[in-house]
């Protein structure tokens, strides 16, 4: 029965990252004035304090173990998948990767996690537009954080935070030097937007379009398998 409690406690008040609080407190002080103006305007300004606090929410993840995963580092929905070659800003030559693509919309968990366990080599904020993340040309028009990465199995992949429509702050921890485990919080994105995860050639994703993934469960690519690319639809 304990622990029926607490599940329920932590759905209904989760968690949430440091950076909600002051957005919380700056919806919940709208709310107030709205309240005194008109009372149906401070029931408005009600939902949306409680729609900030869950968009902040953190909740906890259990990562699987598996030796050289590569796991989901958001929430979302995979959007696209397109062999292309690594961001220039991280100048890593001609080789080919495979990117995965995942759309987090405003209802999703904005806290993101390192894909996979090794550490960071490079890290590269690019200022930009603000375009729809769907779109393809946002992975190069769009303000965007870069990260490579030398995993625990020597390969090098890279992740990317791309701010969208609606978002305006990229919060990134994760510093060049630094070391992460699979799963490991390092940073989020405010309201909407999308990360890419670069595997290198050879690693073919076990993921399809459409597919909803959770962030430091959901497991996107093996770096240790050689098994060809997943296919199949979503329903």
């Amino acid at each position: 029965m304990k622990s029926i409690e607490i599940s329920w406690r932590n759905y209904l008040l989760p968690n949430i990252h440091n950076e909600g609080w002051r957005f919380v407190g700056i919806f919940a002080a709208i709310t107030a004035l709205l309240a005194i103006m008109w009372e149906p305007l401070g029931w408005m300004g009600l939902v949306l304090t409680v729609w900030c606090y869950y968009f902040f929410r953190d909740p906890e993840r259990y990562v699987p173990q598996i030796k050289n995963v590569v796991v989901s580092p958001a929430d979302g929905t995979v959007q696209m998948i397109a062999k292309v070659k690594a961001p220039e800003e991280l100048d890593m030559g001609d080789q080919m990767f495979t990117r995965v693509s995942i759309f987090m919309s405003v209802f999703n968990v904005h806290v993101n996690r390192a894909p996979a366990a090794g550490k960071i080599t490079q890290s590269v904020y690019v200022p930009g537009k603000f375009l729809n993340a769907t779109l393809d040309k946002a992975s190069k028009d769009n303000e965007r954080q870069l990260l490579a990465m030398k995993t625990k199995s020597g390969k090098d992949i890279c992740f990317v935070q791309i701010a969208g429509l609606v978002a305006r702050r990229i919060v990134c921890d994760a510093t060049p030097g630094q070391e992460y485990k699979a799963g490991e919080r390092f940073g989020m994105i405010r309201f909407g937007s999308r990360l890419d995860v670069y595997l290198p050639e050879g690693v073919e994703p076990q993921v399809v379009l459409g597919q909803t993934m959770v962030a430091g469960e959901s497991v996107i690519a093996r770096l240790d398998s050689d098994a060809p690319a997943m296919k199949g639809e979503a329903f």
